[in-house]
């Protein structure tokens, strides 16, 4: 069993805990194009009758 299993994360959950790590290790120069890419949006279309009705941005 993957230790992030036993520590009772889900894959998703444990990929996220790394790769903010990893930016907080990186050297200053690169770290802030690092930071750039740590924002992440999800875009929600809710439809009805075959239209989209609502967009909603997280």
């Amino acid at each position: 069993m993957s230790a992030w299993r036993q520590a009772g994360l889900n894959y998703i959950n444990y990929s996220k805990i790394s790769a903010k790590l990893l930016r907080q290790a990186l050297k200053s120069d690169l770290k802030a194009d690092a930071l750039k890419r740590e924002a992440s949006h999800l875009k929600v279309t809710k439809w009805e009758d075959g239209k989209p009705i609502k967009t909603s941005e997280y």
